[in-house]
């Protein structure tokens, strides 16, 4: 089956620049929508509009949404992907490192998703993603904490945005993956032993399931939060 309503949305992926986001980036593109990929540095792939965009700024959010909106239309598929991840022991946490983490992964995904929901709510169609965790649900592996908070908020927040915007033909989700392949988990040991399935997931398989949530076919899903972990955390 090939999924539907794609072809004349607009779709703005945060943290595009590599691994997840530029999957997604490069999945919706291929599904026909007209895609923007944001990240500190412009994003660069075929096809795509490369935005600079730090997610923790509230003008640099401004800015990357009106080049978006300049240049390829009102976003109408927002995934909410950037994000940043330390392993620090809470006690060795500093202020500053823990407001880093819960600026980028949290209040970043606010930040644009506030911009973008007027013009959704406007239009009578919207599709938000919000990119968390399994340690948004579990508090993580040892010494993670301000990551773990910051995707528990997220996944929180496209519930609420879900909630209020019910009826207006917007739908906000979020995923909880876990044991992706990316650069995120390469410094830590294999952990395919700890996948029921037997291996570690891939973009691609986090890249699909965004971009069903972004189809016309998901239109009566909103406020969940589905798990991509290949059996490791059922609940």
């Amino acid at each position: 089956m090939q999924l539907r309503g794609f072809d004349n949305r607009v779709a703005f992926v945060t943290g595009a620049g590599r691994g997840i986001g530029s999957r997604i980036a490069l999945t919706l593109r291929d599904l026909g929508a007209s895609v923007a990929a944001g990240d500190l540095v412009a994003p660069q792939h075929e096809a795509i509009l490369g935005v600079e965009v730090d997610v923790a700024d509230e003008t640099a959010v401004d800015r990357a949404f009106a080049k978006v909106e300049a240049e390829v239309g009102h976003v109408e598929l927002l995934v909410l992907n950037a994000g940043v991840f330390a392993i620090e022991p809470l006690e060795e946490t500093t202020l500053e490192s823990w407001q880093q983490t819960i600026d980028v992964n949290l209040t970043g995904a606010f930040l644009c998703a506030r911009r973008a929901l007027p013009r959704m709510r406007e239009g009578g169609y919207g599709r938000i993603v919000a990119i968390g965790s399994s340690a948004g649900k579990t508090g993580g592996a040892k010494s993670v904490a301000a990551y773990a908070a910051s995707k528990a908020g997220i996944m929180a927040l496209a519930k609420s945005i879900a909630s209020e915007y019910a009826g207006t033909g917007i739908t906000s989700n979020a995923l909880a993956p876990a044991l992706i392949d990316t650069e995120m988990i390469a410094s830590m040991p294999d952990m395919r032993e700890r996948v029921p399935i037997g291996r570690l997931g891939t973009p691609e398989d986090v890249a699909d399931l965004v971009a069903f949530l972004c189809s016309e076919h998901a239109g009566y899903i909103t406020g969940e939060v589905v798990d991509v972990n290949g059996g490791f955390l059922i609940d």
